[in-house]
């Protein structure tokens, strides 16, 4: 299995976030599943990185060309893709995983996951999405969510299209066991030509 992470690229977080990404990382490696991400030797994506080679695992970095010119490349991605921007890059993460987990980040980590959730709603893909909500990091963004839905913004079986789990061992379980389910119409009302 071929698991993107989503995370982020700051090297100035709290230990904790450190700890469940290599908690994370080690689990990929042991259960000898290949790690698909950023291919950049900062932050998160790196350790995340490291760890999966240290335990034995294969890594895929996909890094934009913009990105590679200011000596970003992690020497832990077994094989570096160089994307030639980040719409690429995006794409070819897709395209290769077989499932996405988000560990806490930023804008770009954000707009990644909440890229997959769009896309697998439109039933562009029926892969696993899982969130790492470490420290409680996403409970804001689930508030938001929880929004959508009652204001049918979203409809309730969207919440079917990602799983919240609370820590790293829970996140492997739910792919290790993931069954696609069946794609939800979209509209509330399709107009009628």
């Amino acid at each position: 299995m071929k698991v993107c992470v989503f995370s982020s690229s700051s090297n100035a977080i709290e230990t904790a976030y450190i700890n469940e990404a290599i908690h994370l990382s080690r689990l990929i490696g042991q259960n000898h599943m290949t790690l698909v991400n950023g291919g950049a030797n900062v932050g998160l994506m790196e350790t995340v990185l490291k760890e999966v080679v240290t335990s034995g695992g294969d890594t895929i970095g996909i890094l934009p060309e913009k990105l590679n010119g200011h000596n970003l490349a992690s020497q832990y991605a077994k094989k570096l893709i160089i994307s030639k921007d980040m719409m690429e890059r995006k794409s070819m993460m897709r395209e290769i995983a077989d499932a996405f987990v988000a560990l806490p980040g930023g804008f770009g980590t954000l707009e990644e996951v909440l890229e997959v959730i769009t896309l697998k709603q439109l039933d562009y893909h029926n892969k696993a999405i899982v969130f790492v909500n470490t420290n409680g990091f996403y409970d804001d963004l689930f508030r938001q969510f929880e929004r959508s839905f009652a204001e049918n913004f979203a409809k309730e079986a969207y919440r079917k299209l990602y799983h919240i789990a609370n820590s790293s061992d829970e996140a492997i379980e739910y792919l290790k066991s993931y069954t696609p389910s069946q794609p939800v119409n979209k509209w509330y009302k399709v107009p009628q030509k």
